[in-house]
């Protein structure tokens, strides 16, 4: 707020991302980039517009209906990891999957961390992990319920070159066997080089690349 009114964050953006498009969104400091990434994913609402997931539009959904539209429809992977302390690697990915009735969260969790190399770290608990072990978790978990649309805040950002390649190499494989829809915010022209679309923001609208 300033002297009383709202200061727009994003400003008179229209956009739409297809399915299985790798779109990355990109911008310097406090251009709107995590902002336009919780409102994509339904984690919070404009204050003016609509927001749709296909045909369906959950401007106005009820947070019961978001919730359980991100635990099946999309997956997350915030920046902060926003990993639960009390549960050991393993179980933080197998969570979601739980959450949803999964017989087979378990089998899941151990496949997707073995596909980035934490297996071994699958009974550990987050303040006995790294910050790339963290992100390697938090991706899996995001991917443990086989989203339609993965969200993710700079995902390979906590990660060095090798690392951050598998991590990339991971999501577009998932990309490549299900369809996955791929939304990410990065500045990382490693990353963004390997997108479709590059939507720029800067002051909170969208500039020509």
């Amino acid at each position: 707020m300033l002297n009383g009114s709202a200061v727009p964050v994003l400003k008179g953006i229209s956009m739409a991302v297809h399915p299985g498009e790798f779109l990355v969104i990109s911008g310097s400091s406090g251009s709107g980039k995590t902002t336009l990434l919780t409102l994509l994913s339904g984690l919070d609402r404009p204050t003016e517009g609509r927001m749709l997931i296909g045909d369906t539009d959950i401007t106005d959904f009820s947070e019961d209906e978001l919730a359980a539209l991100r635990n099946h429809d999309i997956g997350y992977v915030f920046q902060s990891f926003h990993l639960v302390p009390s549960l050991t690697a393993q179980e933080n990915i197998m969570f979601p999957a739980e959450l949803a009735g999964h017989p087979d969260a378990a089998d899941r969790a151990v496949a997707l961390m073995e596909r980035v190399g934490i297996a071994h770290r699958k009974r550990n608990f987050p303040h006995q992990l790294s910050g790339g072990e963290k992100q390697r978790v938090a991706i899996c978990r995001a991917l443990v319920n086989r989203p339609k649309i993965l969200f993710a805040d700079e995902p390979t950002g906590n990660l060095d070159t090798e690392n951050g390649r598998a991590i990339l190499d991971l999501l577009l494989g998932a990309r490549t066997d299900s369809g996955l829809t791929l939304v990410l915010v990065t500045h990382s022209p490693q990353v963004a080089a390997r997108a479709d679309p590059v939507v720029t923001l800067s002051d909170g609208r969208v500039t020509d690349n």
